[in-house]
């Protein structure tokens, strides 16, 4: 995961998991001989305009192992559980200069369904 979210040290990305996780947070993972490979974290939720969906905050190979079909593996394992818990949507953002993710994601069956929007609220990290 630290490849993904560089700006958190160890102690501050235990501690946002941990409360992350009483809202519904969870992680999954993959490992090989030499350790944790692909990562994600995901929540089910609902919301008025999705229903009941399974949204995924982080998901990240490892750069040492990219396609090699880790991070299918964990999308299709992701998608299962969506649709185990009856959910009506599998959903994800990207940012916008990862070009190489959106790839996978087409690839992977995904559409781009809105747009999403932030504001900074606090000094920059």
């Amino acid at each position: 995961m630290s490849e993904l979210r560089t700006h958190l040290v160890r102690e501050e990305f235990l501690e946002t998991i941990r409360g992350m996780e009483k809202d519904g947070y969870r992680l999954a993972f993959i490992e090989d001989e030499d350790g944790v490979v692909a990562a994600a974290g995901y929540r089910i939720h609902s919301t008025l305009f999705m229903g009941k969906h399974l949204y995924v905050d982080d998901l990240v190979t490892s750069e040492s192992v990219r396609s090699k079909g880790y991070g299918k593996l964990l999308l299709d394992w992701l998608r299962d559980k969506a649709r185990s818990a009856d959910c009506q949507y599998f959903r994800l953002d990207s940012g916008t200069a990862r070009s190489q993710a959106h790839k996978f994601y087409f690839n992977q069956g995904f559409s781009i369904g809105a747009f999403s929007f932030s504001e900074r609220l606090t000094e920059s990290q």
